[in-house]
């Protein structure tokens, strides 16, 4: 028997299975994906075992279902009559728009379950990962899962109705950050610093504006308000954002992400 088991180690996959790893040991862990080459690999990279999904579902207390939206219903299927059978372990879902309902719907039967959203810079530990619990998963399973997972970054509790909406800012938004940086740099360059100038640049200056914002605390406008001296040269900026409607751009991303995620819980 194993503590952890992995169904799916792609990029997101393989992100949270190495948080885990590192928490409970690979001797606690086994994996599998739908190419048998890249599971092979990463347990030999990681010292872990690979298992097939029946087996896993067979062996392993809490199963993550990394699969795609439109996969999971597939997945369900072929590992259900084991989960039924067993009834004494967890599921963690982090499929897009996917509910806990809809997936106890697959399976015909009540499960226990954690529905997570995590983002990318849960590789680096500096992710943010939403999550809901249904009333069948134990308190107890639910901090033990938690905790493995303790190592992404933070974890914010969040009503599953409110889980898409999250997952529109902090599951899609590392990439409208990404392409900030990179718009960034490309002003930077255009002024005249060097690529890999402008670039550094922008990556740190991200990077710093954040790190102050969450250490501080403050208001995000207070601290824009501090770098805006009356009459200087970052109120110009901030003014010409204002003017191209900036802040109604970022919506217009969120809000597309948002209705692409009901769709996708949706089937679509």
């Amino acid at each position: 028997m194993y503590d952890f088991g992995f169904i799916g180690v792609g990029h997101m996959g393989a992100t949270l299975a190495n948080a885990v790893i590192g928490a409970v040991g690979a001797e606690n862990c086994a994996v599998c994906d739908a190419d048998d080459g890249r599971a092979k690999l990463y347990a030999a990279a990681k010292g872990c075992d690979v298992l097939a999904a029946p087996a896993i579902a067979e062996r392993c207390r809490y199963i993550f279902l990394g699969v795609k939206p439109q996969n999971m219903a597939e997945l369900l299927g072929d590992i259900g009559p084991v989960l039924r059978e067993r009834r004494d372990c967890a599921l963690v879902t982090m499929a897009a728009g996917v509910t806990v309902e809809s997936l106890c719907a697959m399976l015909g039967f009540t499960a226990p379950v954690l529905r997570i959203m995590p983002n990318t810079p849960a590789a680096v530990g500096a992710g943010c990962m939403l999550y809901a619990a249904n009333a069948a998963l134990k308190e107890e399973d639910r901090d033990a899962i938690l905790a493995a997972l303790g190592p992404t970054g933070e974890l914010v509790e969040t009503p599953e109705r409110l889980i898409d909406a999250g997952c529109s800012v902090s599951g899609c938004g590392p990439a409208f950050v990404y392409k900030f940086i990179l718009a960034f740099a490309k002003a930077g360059e255009r002024v005249g610093l060097a690529p890999e100038t402008a670039l550094k640049l922008a990556r740190q200056t991200v990077l710093g504006a954040a790190r102050l914002a969450v250490e501080s605390g403050e208001d995000p406008q207070i601290l824009c308000d501090q770098v805006c001296s009356p009459g200087g040269s970052t109120v110009e900026g901030v003014k010409s954002l204002d003017a191209g409607d900036f802040a109604s751009e970022v919506e217009k991303a969120v809000r597309a992400s948002f209705d692409r995620t009901v769709e996708l819980g949706k089937g679509k």
